[in-house]
């Protein structure tokens, strides 16, 4: 297992091809992987992985009579 570092949610909204306003609002709501850090009730600073982003967005497979995500 190798160490994959933290990005910013700039770096990470510019590898999604997004704005970064709604990377972070799919963070608060849970949509997708990220990492808040500090205490704070209303501001936050939210870091992500990469590899979490990519699979996220990667094409799932469906199957056509069950309708759910197949593993």
């Amino acid at each position: 297992m190798s160490f994959e570092p933290f990005v910013s949610a700039r770096k990470a909204a510019e590898f999604l091809g997004i704005n970064r306003r709604l990377l972070l609002s799919m963070a608060r709501r849970d949509l997708i992987g990220a990492y808040p850090i500090g205490t704070g009730k209303f501001r936050k600073t939210w870091v992500f992985k990469l590899s979490e982003l990519s699979a996220a967005i990667a094409p799932k497979r469906y199957d056509p009579i069950r309708r759910f995500p197949l593993k």
